[in-house]
C-alpha cells in the first residue's frame, strides 16, 4: 500500500482533467461540535456535486492518510473524540500508531498535492500567533503553502492570530495573497480585518490566470484566494471585538497557552457570541467552498 490512499473517484476525476476540490477533516474532528460536524462534512461534499466537482475529503483513518474519505470513515471521525490533530510532521507517527486524525491545512495541503488536486477550500489558515517574537508559535500552514502549488481558498487566517505579522509571513514566503473581489483581508468571522491588501481578483477565470502563470515560471508555492464572508452573514464585528477581548484575558487568567490556545479561545468566543460564531463558521466554509469549486471548474475548462 502506498500512501496517501486515493479514492478510486478522486484518482479517475484528476486523471480526466475534471475539477476536484479537497477539503480538510479538523473541521469535522476539532472544528465543530458534535453532530454538527458530520452534518457540515455531508452537505460541503453535496455542495460541491451539485456544482460539477467532485469532492476530496483528506483524513487518516487507522493510520492510513486518505484522500477521498468514504461516507462510513467521514462518520468516524466525526464520532472520534480521541481523533488526532493531524498536521504534516505528525503523518507518519499517526500511521505508524494507526491513530484516526483529522488533517489540518498543512496536511491537507500536503496530501491534496500528491493525490494531483489543485484547489483546496478551507475555513480559515493558521498563521502567526501574538507573542510569537519570543514563544516562535507560527502554524505551519504558511511554510508548507510556500512549498505547496495549490491553491487554497479561505477566509483569511483565525482572528485570534496576529493578522498583521502573519500577512508579513505570507510575503516573505512568496504566497500570492489575492483578495477575491476585496482589497482588504478578511478576518474570517468578519469581513474585513482591518488590513489591506495589494492584489485581487474578480472572477474565478482571473484566478485561475494567475495560476497559469505561476506554473508557467515555475513557481512553487500556494496561491492563497482570500475570501471575505458576506457581510451580511458576518458576525457584528464590535460583538467580535469585545468577545475576543474577553476570551484572551480568561486565557491569561487561566494560564493556558500552546497548543491549547486556539480551541480554549474559539470555544471561548462561541460561548461569548451565544452560538452565533458558529453559524458564522459554517457560512464561512460554505461561501469558500462555493468560489473553490467554481475556481476548479475554471482551471479544468482552461487546461
Amino acid at each position: 500500500m502506498s500512501l496517501p490512499v486515493v479514492s478510486d473517484e478522486v484518482r479517475r476525476a484528476v486523471a480526466e482533467g475534471r475539477p476536484v476540490v479537497a477539503l480538510e477533516s479538523t473541521i469535522i474532528t476539532h472544528g465543530l461540535p458534535r453532530p454538527d460536524n458530520g452534518e457540515v462534512a455531508r452537505a460541503a461534499e453535496r455542495q460541491i456535486r451539485a456544482a460539477g466537482a467532485v469532492p476530496a475529503t483528506i483524513g487518516v483513518v487507522d493510520g492510513v492518510a486518505t484522500v477521498g474519505l468514504t461516507g462510513a470513515q467521514l462518520d468516524r471521525l466525526a464520532d472520534d473524540r480521541a481523533a488526532a490533530k493531524a498536521s504534516v510532521r505528525d503523518l507518519p507517527v499517526a500511521a505508524a500508531k494507526r491513530r484516526n486524525a483529522g488533517t489540518t491545512v498543512a496536511a491537507t495541503s500536503f496530501l491534496a498535492h500528491r493525490a494531483g488536486i489543485r484547489v483546496f477550500a478551507t475555513g480559515g489558515l493558521g498563521g502567526v500567533h501574538h507573542g510569537a517574537a519570543t514563544s516562535f508559535d507560527e502554524s505551519a500552514d504558511l511554510v508548507t503553502l510556500a512549498a505547496t502549488p495549490l491553491v487554497v481558498v479561505s477566509a483569511g487566517v483565525k482572528s485570534i492570530l496576529d493578522v498583521a505579522a502573519t500577512l508579513e509571513r505570507l510575503e516573505t514566503l512568496n504566497i500570492p495573497v489575492l483578495g477575491y473581489r476585496t482589497s482588504r483581508f478578511p478576518g474570517f468571522y468578519v469581513a474585513d480585518s482591518g488590513h489591506e491588501i495589494e492584489y485581487s481578483a474578480d472572477t474565478p477565470e482571473e484566478v485561475a490566470a494567475a495560476v497559469a502563470a505561476r506554473d508557467e515560471l515555475g513557481l512553487r508555492s500556494a496561491v492563497l484566494v482570500a475570501n471575505p464572508v458576506p457581510a451580511d452573514e458576518q458576525l457584528d464585528p464590535a460583538l467580535h471585538d469585545r468577545a475576543l477581548a474577553e476570551a484572551w484575558e480568561e486565557a491569561r487568567r487561566q494560564g493556558v497557552g500552546g497548543h491549547d490556545i486556539t480551541p480554549f479561545l474559539l470555544d471561548r468566543i462561541r460561548s461569548a457570541t451565544g452560538g452565533r460564531s458558529l453559524a458564522v463558521n459554517i457560512a464561512v466554509y460554505r461561501n469558500n467552498i462555493e468560489l473553490a469549486t467554481a475556481i476548479a471548474i475554471a482551471l479544468a475548462e482552461a487546461a
